[in-house]
Protein backbone atom coordinates (compact mmCIF):
# COMPACT_ATOMS: atom_id res chain seq x y z
CA UNK A 1 0.00 0.00 0.00
CA UNK A 2 2.74 2.22 1.01
CA UNK A 3 4.52 1.85 -2.23
CA UNK A 4 1.20 2.36 -4.47
CA UNK A 5 0.82 5.83 -2.37
CA UNK A 6 4.58 6.74 -3.24
CA UNK A 7 3.73 5.87 -6.85
CA UNK A 8 0.69 7.77 -6.78
CA UNK A 9 2.08 10.92 -5.35
CA UNK A 10 4.75 10.26 -8.04
CA UNK A 11 2.64 10.07 -11.03
CA UNK A 12 0.64 13.04 -9.76
CA UNK A 13 3.84 15.32 -9.72
CA UNK A 14 4.99 14.03 -12.87
CA UNK A 15 1.23 15.22 -13.88
CA UNK A 16 2.08 18.81 -12.66
CA UNK A 17 5.18 19.22 -13.96
CA UNK A 18 3.97 18.27 -17.56
CA UNK A 19 1.14 20.64 -17.13
CA UNK A 20 3.48 23.19 -16.12
CA UNK A 21 6.31 22.35 -19.13
CA UNK A 22 2.81 22.88 -21.49
CA UNK A 23 1.90 26.28 -19.69
CA UNK A 24 5.35 27.74 -19.90
CA UNK A 25 5.37 26.49 -23.91
CA UNK A 26 2.09 28.13 -24.54
CA UNK A 27 3.31 31.12 -26.94
CA UNK A 28 1.39 34.22 -25.14
CA UNK A 29 -0.37 37.11 -27.71
CA UNK A 30 -1.59 40.49 -25.97
CA UNK A 31 -4.02 42.47 -26.50
CA UNK A 32 -4.28 46.08 -25.38
CA UNK A 33 -7.11 48.62 -25.73
CA UNK A 34 -10.26 49.66 -24.45
CA UNK A 35 -12.71 47.51 -23.38
CA UNK A 36 -15.11 49.34 -21.16
CA UNK A 37 -14.54 52.89 -21.42
CA UNK A 38 -15.44 54.93 -24.27
CA UNK A 39 -18.56 54.58 -27.20
CA UNK A 40 -15.22 52.42 -29.11
CA UNK A 41 -14.94 50.11 -26.14
CA UNK A 42 -17.62 47.67 -28.28
CA UNK A 43 -15.47 47.85 -30.74
CA UNK A 44 -12.75 46.28 -29.28
CA UNK A 45 -14.66 43.48 -27.40
CA UNK A 46 -15.02 42.23 -30.93
CA UNK A 47 -11.96 42.34 -32.19
CA UNK A 48 -11.00 40.18 -29.51
CA UNK A 49 -14.02 37.72 -29.62
CA UNK A 50 -12.07 37.64 -33.60
CA UNK A 51 -8.93 36.72 -32.35
CA UNK A 52 -9.96 33.90 -30.22
CA UNK A 53 -11.83 32.37 -32.72
CA UNK A 54 -8.45 32.51 -35.13
CA UNK A 55 -6.69 31.51 -31.97
CA UNK A 56 -8.95 28.36 -31.69
CA UNK A 57 -8.65 27.74 -34.69
CA UNK A 58 -4.73 27.32 -35.03
CA UNK A 59 -4.46 25.62 -31.52
CA UNK A 60 -7.04 23.03 -32.86
CA UNK A 61 -4.99 22.38 -36.07
CA UNK A 62 -1.76 21.82 -34.07
CA UNK A 63 -0.62 25.36 -32.56
CA UNK A 64 2.48 26.99 -34.07
CA UNK A 65 5.79 25.27 -34.10
CA UNK A 66 3.93 22.73 -31.75
CA UNK A 67 2.95 24.92 -29.24
CA UNK A 68 -0.65 26.34 -28.27
CA UNK A 69 -1.62 29.96 -28.57
CA UNK A 70 -3.08 31.82 -25.68
CA UNK A 71 -4.41 35.07 -25.71
CA UNK A 72 -3.65 37.84 -22.20
CA UNK A 73 -6.15 40.97 -22.52
CA UNK A 74 -5.96 44.12 -20.74
CA UNK A 75 -8.12 46.65 -20.64
CA UNK A 76 -6.70 50.22 -21.25
CA UNK A 77 -10.29 52.11 -20.49
CA UNK A 78 -9.30 54.58 -23.33
CA UNK A 79 -6.80 56.16 -20.60
CA UNK A 80 -3.35 56.43 -22.30
CA UNK A 81 -1.24 56.51 -18.96
CA UNK A 82 -3.08 53.19 -18.38
CA UNK A 83 -2.36 52.01 -21.78
CA UNK A 84 1.14 53.00 -21.22
CA UNK A 85 1.31 50.65 -18.18
CA UNK A 86 -0.66 47.61 -19.84
CA UNK A 87 1.73 47.53 -22.76
CA UNK A 88 5.05 47.63 -20.30
CA UNK A 89 3.49 44.78 -18.50
CA UNK A 90 2.38 42.86 -21.41
CA UNK A 91 5.99 42.80 -23.00
CA UNK A 92 7.61 42.83 -19.47
CA UNK A 93 5.61 40.53 -16.71
CA UNK A 94 3.57 38.84 -19.76
CA UNK A 95 5.99 38.13 -21.73
CA UNK A 96 3.94 38.55 -25.43
CA UNK A 97 5.53 38.20 -28.17
CA UNK A 98 3.16 39.99 -30.21
CA UNK A 99 0.61 42.89 -29.05
CA UNK A 100 -2.51 43.78 -31.10
CA UNK A 101 -4.97 46.98 -30.56
CA UNK A 102 -5.43 49.52 -29.44
CA UNK A 103 -8.82 50.38 -29.55
CA UNK A 104 -7.90 54.08 -29.67
CA UNK A 105 -6.03 55.47 -32.06
CA UNK A 106 -4.34 58.23 -29.45
CA UNK A 107 -3.60 55.58 -26.99
CA UNK A 108 -1.49 54.02 -30.12
CA UNK A 109 0.24 57.38 -30.21
CA UNK A 110 1.30 57.20 -26.47
CA UNK A 111 2.94 54.16 -26.49
CA UNK A 112 4.02 53.06 -29.82
CA UNK A 113 8.05 53.94 -29.01
CA UNK A 114 7.58 50.95 -26.21
CA UNK A 115 7.21 47.72 -28.84
CA UNK A 116 9.73 49.59 -31.15
CA UNK A 117 12.27 49.59 -28.62
CA UNK A 118 11.41 46.98 -27.09
CA UNK A 119 11.69 44.84 -30.84
CA UNK A 120 7.90 43.07 -30.13
CA UNK A 121 5.59 43.63 -33.31
CA UNK A 122 2.36 45.07 -33.19
CA UNK A 123 -0.86 44.62 -35.09
CA UNK A 124 -3.38 46.88 -35.17
CA UNK A 125 -7.07 46.12 -35.77
CA UNK A 126 -9.18 48.48 -34.47
CA UNK A 127 -7.25 52.13 -33.78
CA UNK A 128 -7.14 54.08 -37.60
CA UNK A 129 -4.95 56.91 -36.51
CA UNK A 130 -2.96 57.64 -39.95
CA UNK A 131 0.09 58.03 -38.11
CA UNK A 132 0.11 54.63 -35.68
CA UNK A 133 1.87 52.64 -37.96
CA UNK A 134 4.55 55.59 -39.07
CA UNK A 135 8.19 54.72 -38.03
CA UNK A 136 9.45 56.82 -34.87
CA UNK A 137 11.62 58.57 -37.03
CA UNK A 138 12.74 58.48 -41.08
CA UNK A 139 14.40 55.46 -41.39
CA UNK A 140 14.22 53.42 -38.44
CA UNK A 141 12.99 49.79 -37.29
CA UNK A 142 9.05 49.99 -37.43
CA UNK A 143 7.33 47.17 -35.34
CA UNK A 144 3.84 48.58 -35.89
CA UNK A 145 1.29 47.03 -38.67
CA UNK A 146 -2.40 47.30 -39.09
CA UNK A 147 -5.52 45.53 -40.39
CA UNK A 148 -8.08 47.76 -40.07
CA UNK A 149 -9.37 51.25 -41.74
CA UNK A 150 -6.41 53.98 -41.88
CA UNK A 151 -7.91 57.51 -41.26
CA UNK A 152 -6.12 58.99 -44.45
CA UNK A 153 -7.55 56.09 -46.83
CA UNK A 154 -10.97 57.09 -45.84
CA UNK A 155 -10.93 60.88 -45.72
CA UNK A 156 -8.96 60.66 -49.40
CA UNK A 157 -12.17 58.97 -50.53
CA UNK A 158 -14.63 61.24 -48.60
CA UNK A 159 -12.49 64.10 -50.12
CA UNK A 160 -11.94 62.40 -53.54
CA UNK A 161 -16.54 62.58 -53.49
CA UNK A 162 -16.70 66.05 -51.90
CA UNK A 163 -14.85 67.69 -55.23
CA UNK A 164 -16.67 65.05 -57.29
CA UNK A 165 -20.12 65.92 -56.49
CA UNK A 166 -21.45 69.32 -58.44
CA UNK A 167 -23.84 69.84 -55.25
CA UNK A 168 -20.86 70.40 -52.80
CA UNK A 169 -20.08 74.24 -53.21
CA UNK A 170 -19.43 75.17 -49.99
CA UNK A 171 -17.75 73.18 -47.63
CA UNK A 172 -16.93 72.80 -43.72
CA UNK A 173 -14.69 70.41 -41.47
CA UNK A 174 -15.84 69.74 -37.91
CA UNK A 175 -13.96 67.22 -35.58
CA UNK A 176 -14.12 65.81 -31.72
CA UNK A 177 -11.03 67.53 -29.45
CA UNK A 178 -9.34 64.04 -28.83
CA UNK A 179 -6.21 62.76 -30.50
CA UNK A 180 -8.48 61.05 -32.76
CA UNK A 181 -9.86 64.00 -34.40
CA UNK A 182 -7.20 65.86 -34.08
CA UNK A 183 -5.42 63.65 -36.15
CA UNK A 184 -8.52 62.97 -38.38
CA UNK A 185 -8.97 66.92 -38.64
CA UNK A 186 -5.00 67.57 -39.97
CA UNK A 187 -5.79 64.98 -42.88
CA UNK A 188 -9.25 66.82 -43.86
CA UNK A 189 -6.96 69.82 -44.04
CA UNK A 190 -3.84 68.41 -45.85
CA UNK A 191 -6.22 66.31 -48.45
CA UNK A 192 -8.61 69.41 -48.84
CA UNK A 193 -6.10 71.16 -50.05
CA UNK A 194 -4.34 68.46 -52.14
CA UNK A 195 -7.97 68.48 -53.98
CA UNK A 196 -8.37 72.69 -54.40
CA UNK A 197 -11.23 72.28 -52.18
CA UNK A 198 -11.06 75.93 -50.00
CA UNK A 199 -12.65 74.96 -46.40
CA UNK A 200 -14.97 77.66 -45.68
CA UNK A 201 -15.29 76.91 -41.24
CA UNK A 202 -14.13 74.46 -38.99
CA UNK A 203 -15.54 73.77 -35.56
CA UNK A 204 -14.59 71.47 -32.82
CA UNK A 205 -16.69 69.71 -30.54
CA UNK A 206 -16.29 67.93 -27.03
CA UNK A 207 -16.53 63.89 -27.22
CA UNK A 208 -19.33 64.78 -24.45
CA UNK A 209 -20.69 67.67 -25.96
CA UNK A 210 -24.45 66.82 -26.34
CA UNK A 211 -25.43 70.02 -28.25
CA UNK A 212 -23.44 71.42 -31.24
CA UNK A 213 -25.69 74.30 -32.23
CA UNK A 214 -23.60 76.45 -31.65
CA UNK A 215 -20.70 75.43 -34.30
CA UNK A 216 -23.60 74.28 -36.90
CA UNK A 217 -25.19 77.94 -36.64
CA UNK A 218 -21.56 78.90 -37.79
CA UNK A 219 -21.42 76.62 -40.30
CA UNK A 220 -24.96 77.64 -42.19
CA UNK A 221 -24.13 81.47 -41.36
CA UNK A 222 -20.70 80.36 -43.97
CA UNK A 223 -23.77 79.01 -45.79
CA UNK A 224 -22.12 75.09 -45.86
CA UNK A 225 -23.95 72.52 -47.73
CA UNK A 226 -21.21 69.56 -47.39
CA UNK A 227 -19.09 69.19 -44.18
CA UNK A 228 -17.36 66.21 -43.17
CA UNK A 229 -16.78 65.25 -39.70
CA UNK A 230 -14.36 63.15 -37.68
CA UNK A 231 -15.19 61.88 -34.31
CA UNK A 232 -16.58 58.42 -32.16
CA UNK A 233 -20.19 57.22 -32.59
CA UNK A 234 -21.47 59.15 -29.95
CA UNK A 235 -20.74 62.81 -31.08
CA UNK A 236 -21.82 62.32 -34.41
CA UNK A 237 -25.47 61.29 -33.20
CA UNK A 238 -25.33 64.43 -31.19
CA UNK A 239 -24.16 66.52 -34.25
CA UNK A 240 -27.37 65.06 -36.33
CA UNK A 241 -29.39 65.63 -33.56
CA UNK A 242 -28.30 68.92 -33.32
CA UNK A 243 -28.67 69.43 -37.25
CA UNK A 244 -32.54 68.42 -36.11
CA UNK A 245 -32.76 71.36 -33.78
CA UNK A 246 -32.11 74.32 -36.16
CA UNK A 247 -33.29 72.23 -39.18
CA UNK A 248 -29.75 72.49 -41.01
CA UNK A 249 -28.93 69.45 -42.92
CA UNK A 250 -25.87 69.85 -44.99
CA UNK A 251 -24.55 66.63 -46.96
CA UNK A 252 -22.70 64.99 -43.91
CA UNK A 253 -19.45 62.52 -44.86
CA UNK A 254 -18.27 61.33 -41.63
CA UNK A 255 -15.63 58.78 -40.23
CA UNK A 256 -16.71 54.99 -39.68
CA UNK A 257 -17.44 55.21 -35.99
CA UNK A 258 -21.07 56.01 -37.75
CA UNK A 259 -21.52 52.38 -37.75
CA UNK A 260 -21.01 52.12 -34.08
CA UNK A 261 -23.97 51.14 -32.47
CA UNK A 262 -23.85 53.88 -30.08
CA UNK A 263 -24.35 56.27 -32.74
CA UNK A 264 -27.55 54.62 -34.52
CA UNK A 265 -29.21 54.68 -30.27
CA UNK A 266 -28.14 57.85 -30.08
CA UNK A 267 -29.18 59.13 -32.89
CA UNK A 268 -32.50 57.34 -33.33
CA UNK A 269 -33.55 55.80 -37.06
CA UNK A 270 -34.43 58.76 -38.60
CA UNK A 271 -31.64 60.59 -38.17
CA UNK A 272 -29.15 57.39 -38.14
CA UNK A 273 -29.41 57.64 -42.04
CA UNK A 274 -28.11 60.85 -42.45
CA UNK A 275 -24.03 60.36 -42.60
CA UNK A 276 -22.33 58.92 -45.17
CA UNK A 277 -19.00 57.26 -44.37
CA UNK A 278 -17.12 54.05 -45.62
CA UNK A 279 -15.73 50.40 -43.49
CA UNK A 280 -14.40 47.02 -44.36
CA UNK A 281 -17.29 45.05 -44.46
CA UNK A 282 -21.26 45.88 -44.43
CA UNK A 283 -24.19 43.25 -43.05
CA UNK A 284 -24.42 41.66 -46.65
CA UNK A 285 -21.46 39.11 -45.36
CA UNK A 286 -20.36 36.01 -47.46
CA UNK A 287 -20.22 32.31 -46.52
CA UNK A 288 -17.30 32.37 -44.85
CA UNK A 289 -17.60 35.42 -42.55
CA UNK A 290 -21.16 34.13 -41.99
CA UNK A 291 -20.18 31.22 -40.10
CA UNK A 292 -17.55 32.91 -37.95
CA UNK A 293 -20.76 35.48 -37.30
CA UNK A 294 -22.69 32.28 -36.17
CA UNK A 295 -19.66 31.61 -33.74
CA UNK A 296 -19.47 34.54 -32.09
CA UNK A 297 -22.20 37.20 -32.78
CA UNK A 298 -24.29 36.01 -29.76
CA UNK A 299 -21.28 37.45 -27.70
CA UNK A 300 -20.97 40.51 -29.61
CA UNK A 301 -22.13 43.78 -27.85
CA UNK A 302 -24.08 44.74 -31.46
CA UNK A 303 -24.20 42.85 -34.48
CA UNK A 304 -22.61 46.26 -36.03
CA UNK A 305 -19.18 45.66 -34.50
CA UNK A 306 -18.81 42.65 -36.11
CA UNK A 307 -16.26 44.24 -38.74
CA UNK A 308 -13.46 44.50 -36.24
CA UNK A 309 -14.37 40.58 -35.24
CA UNK A 310 -13.34 40.08 -39.24
CA UNK A 311 -9.86 42.69 -38.45
CA UNK A 312 -9.16 40.76 -35.30
CA UNK A 313 -9.44 36.91 -36.77
CA UNK A 314 -7.20 38.34 -39.99
CA UNK A 315 -4.59 39.73 -37.95
CA UNK A 316 -3.63 36.73 -36.00
CA UNK A 317 -3.56 35.02 -39.06
CA UNK A 318 -1.05 36.92 -40.27
CA UNK A 319 0.99 37.14 -37.12
CA UNK A 320 0.97 33.13 -37.46
CA UNK A 321 2.07 32.63 -40.92
CA UNK A 322 4.79 35.31 -39.80
CA UNK A 323 5.71 33.08 -37.12
CA UNK A 324 5.62 29.78 -39.18
CA UNK A 325 7.50 31.05 -42.03
CA UNK A 326 10.23 32.58 -39.31
CA UNK A 327 10.13 29.10 -37.73
CA UNK A 328 10.63 31.47 -34.76
CA UNK A 329 9.23 33.78 -31.62
CA UNK A 330 11.65 36.50 -31.62
CA UNK A 331 10.33 39.75 -32.32
CA UNK A 332 12.88 40.76 -35.23
CA UNK A 333 12.03 37.53 -36.59
CA UNK A 334 8.52 37.88 -36.56
CA UNK A 335 8.61 41.54 -37.89
CA UNK A 336 11.05 40.91 -41.08
CA UNK A 337 8.85 38.01 -41.93
CA UNK A 338 5.63 39.92 -41.75
CA UNK A 339 7.72 42.47 -44.17
CA UNK A 340 8.01 39.66 -47.15
CA UNK A 341 5.54 37.10 -46.35
CA UNK A 342 6.10 34.55 -49.20
CA UNK A 343 2.96 32.43 -49.13
CA UNK A 344 -0.84 33.98 -49.55
CA UNK A 345 -2.83 34.04 -45.84
CA UNK A 346 -6.44 33.48 -46.28
CA UNK A 347 -8.18 35.56 -44.05
CA UNK A 348 -12.15 36.19 -43.59
CA UNK A 349 -11.92 39.51 -45.15
CA UNK A 350 -9.61 38.82 -47.96
CA UNK A 351 -6.50 37.02 -49.12
CA UNK A 352 -3.44 38.80 -48.28
CA UNK A 353 -0.76 38.37 -50.76
CA UNK A 354 2.36 40.11 -49.39
CA UNK A 355 0.02 42.60 -47.23
CA UNK A 356 3.36 44.37 -45.69
CA UNK A 357 6.96 45.56 -46.58
CA UNK A 358 10.06 47.52 -45.20
CA UNK A 359 7.66 50.25 -45.52
CA UNK A 360 4.06 49.56 -46.23
CA UNK A 361 2.58 48.51 -42.97
CA UNK A 362 -1.55 48.75 -44.06
CA UNK A 363 -3.14 45.37 -44.59
CA UNK A 364 -6.11 46.84 -45.56
CA UNK A 365 -6.34 49.72 -48.23
CA UNK A 366 -8.93 52.05 -49.54
CA UNK A 367 -9.65 49.21 -52.42
CA UNK A 368 -10.99 47.18 -49.83
CA UNK A 369 -13.70 49.55 -48.05
CA UNK A 370 -17.54 50.25 -49.08
CA UNK A 371 -19.19 53.36 -48.90
CA UNK A 372 -22.01 52.27 -45.97
CA UNK A 373 -25.20 53.78 -45.19
CA UNK A 374 -27.49 53.56 -42.01
CA UNK A 375 -30.87 51.62 -43.57
CA UNK A 376 -33.80 50.86 -40.77
CA UNK A 377 -31.12 49.32 -38.33
CA UNK A 378 -28.85 47.72 -40.85
CA UNK A 379 -25.42 48.80 -42.30
CA UNK A 380 -26.27 48.90 -46.03
CA UNK A 381 -23.65 49.11 -49.18
CA UNK A 382 -24.31 52.44 -50.76
CA UNK A 383 -24.10 54.25 -54.08
CA UNK A 384 -25.14 56.95 -56.04
CA UNK A 385 -23.98 58.90 -59.30
CA UNK A 386 -20.55 60.19 -57.43
CA UNK A 387 -19.80 57.32 -56.00
CA UNK A 388 -19.93 55.28 -59.36
CA UNK A 389 -18.54 57.87 -61.27
CA UNK A 390 -15.40 57.83 -58.95
CA UNK A 391 -12.17 56.31 -60.49
CA UNK A 392 -8.21 55.80 -59.40
CA UNK A 393 -7.03 59.71 -60.56
CA UNK A 394 -10.13 61.09 -57.98
CA UNK A 395 -8.08 60.04 -54.68
CA UNK A 396 -5.79 61.91 -53.45
CA UNK A 397 -3.95 60.85 -50.29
Amino acid sequence: MKFVSILRRSVLAAGLVAASLASAQDIKLGYNGDLSASPSAQSGHAAVLGMQAAIDDINAAGGIMGRRLTLVTRDDQSQPPKSIQNMSELIDNEKVVAVFGPTNSGNAMAWKHIPNQKKIPVIGNVGSGTAITHPMSPGADNYMFRVSMVDRDQIGALMAYVKKNSASKVVGLMAETTGYGAGGLKDMQEIAELQGIRIAATERFAVADTDMTSQLNKMKAANVDTVVVWAQGTPIAQLVRSMEKINYFPLTLTSWAADNITFYDAAGKALANRPIFMRTVSESRTPVQQRLFDRIGSRLKAPSSFSFSLHGYDSVQLLAAAMRQANSTDGTAIKNALEDLRAPVQGVLKTYNKPFSKTHREALTAGDFVWIKWNDGRLEPYSDPVIRGLVAGDYKY
